[in-house]
């Protein structure tokens, strides 16, 4: 009952024999950027400034991470006493 039922003897898809009556626009091309070697310089400079800063974002993360835990068992060991 829900079983497909195949034709005995498929037809060949059709096969298009005729041109395209339009042609293919033009594609026209993205205006040139000048870059210069400052420019390249530039973006260097700007990304090793950004991964530095990245950085010293994640040790001050860290370190205060630290010294949180050892403040933190410093005053309980305090508070028991």
């Amino acid at each position: 009952m829900f079983l497909p039922k195949y034709p005995d003897n498929p037809t060949p898809p059709p096969v298009h024999t005729h041109a395209p009556t339009d042609p293919t626009p033009a594609r026209r091309s993205l205006p040139s950027l000048p870059i210069d070697q400052k420019t390249v310089t530039a973006l260097i400079v700007g990304g090793v400034v950004l991964t530095a800063l990245l950085a010293a974002v994640a040790i001050t993360a860290i370190s205060v991470a630290i010294a949180t835990v050892v403040l933190r068992s410093m005053l309980r060991e305090h508070n028991g006493r």
